[in-house]
């Protein structure tokens, strides 16, 4: 037997593909077979810890905050098993709601008097987020602004390599400096920002606007189409689209008789509800919308809800309907329909 200490004899690394791929198939073991549709997944090694996530796609009807604590606890435990690291949490994203198989099958046998188009409609528009926090706090989740990020390093890295490479011609084989090297010295030492010529001033506001760019994507959350939802249980947060909000304020609304079209706008802090009355008393009608918008509103569980605003229309074929006939006795009718008594 070697004496070689087992610390000596070698490591084993873990590629962050193979947390992934692992991460991604127990994500789809989290539930009954065929309900969890795994969209991507992700994984970050940092020594013998790992970071992972995954976007799933979860079975309608489904309570999501139940559903997306099994497959974020089944994902972290399944993990960390496999694969020996240690996986402190799991972030899943519920980013669709789709229809049972034997749901569809259903509704495809029911024709088109089934009832899919609710189905639809929030598996299109609705977007959840499950993730374990310290608390209970109703927060937007940080974006992770990839493309920025990566628009940056890029031309970093780009404008470094060319100074780099030019560097290095110069003092390691001798080459002279490249012109465009030395053009752009003798340019920066006549339009600096000193100067008093506009190139330079105008490249040094670019500069500046461009770092206090970078402080606000730095300092806030971003994501200003996801509204938090009041969480549901300790330790898991949630959010909901604006556009989801806007989908169902509208389907909502144009139930109620006498509308003829519905348009909404949400907004982080307002929500806004126009409709068309093509009959109909118009008071009543805007307080009846009015009340429906509330109620759906409130039925989205945000935590903080936007403040609603709403207006009512009258289209141009309306009429203000006029005072009720009043009710004639069968006898005064009859004496008055018949016949003259000789």
């Amino acid at each position: 037997m070697s004496a070689t200490p087992a610390a000596e004899r070698g490591t084993t690394t873990v590629a962050e593909r193979a947390v992934r791929r692992i991460a991604e198939r127990a994500a789809a073991e989290a539930l009954a077979p065929g309900e969890v549709e795994v969209r991507r997944g992700s994984a970050v090694v940092r020594g013998r810890r790992a970071e992972v996530g995954v976007t799933v796609a979860l079975p309608y009807p489904a309570v999501l905050d139940e559903a997306g604590e099994r497959v974020r606890s089944h994902v972290a435990d399944r993990t960390a098993r496999l694969t020996g690291l240690a996986v402190p949490s799991a972030r899943v994203r519920v980013r669709e709601l789709r229809v049972r198989v034997r749901e569809e099958a259903e509704a495809t046998a029911a024709g088109p008097a089934g009832p899919p188009a609710a189905h639809e409609a929030v598996a299109a528009a609705s977007e959840q987020v499950v993730e374990p926090t310290g608390g209970n706090r109703a927060r937007r989740p940080w974006s992770p602004r990839r493309f920025p990020v990566a628009v940056m390093a890029f031309g970093g890295a780009a404008v470094c390599g060319l100074f780099l490479y030019d560097v290095v011609s110069v003092h390691g084989i001798g080459r002279p400096p490249a012109r465009w090297r030395g053009r752009l010295t003798e340019w920066l030492t006549t339009h600096g920002p000193d100067s008093d010529t506009w190139p330079g001033a105008a490249l040094a506001a670019a500069v500046f606007l461009l770092g206090v760019w970078l402080l606000v994507l730095a300092l806030t959350p971003g994501r200003r189409r996801a509204l938090p939802m009041a969480g549901p249980a300790a330790g898991v947060r949630a959010v909901l689209d604006r556009r989801a909000v806007a989908t169902l304020l509208r389907d909502a609304v144009a139930e109620l008789p006498g509308l003829t079209r519905v348009r909404v706008g949400v907004g982080r802090r307002r929500a806004r509800v126009r409709a068309g009355l093509a009959f109909g008393d118009l008071e009543s009608a805007r307080r009846t919308v009015a009340q429906t918008a509330e109620e759906a509103l409130a039925a989205c569980g945000l935590a903080r809800p936007p403040r609603l605003r709403v207006r009512v229309r009258a289209e141009p074929a309306w009429r203000a309907p006029g005072p009720p006939e009043p009710d004639v006795p069968p006898t005064a009718a009859g004496a008055t329909s018949g016949s003259t008594p000789r």
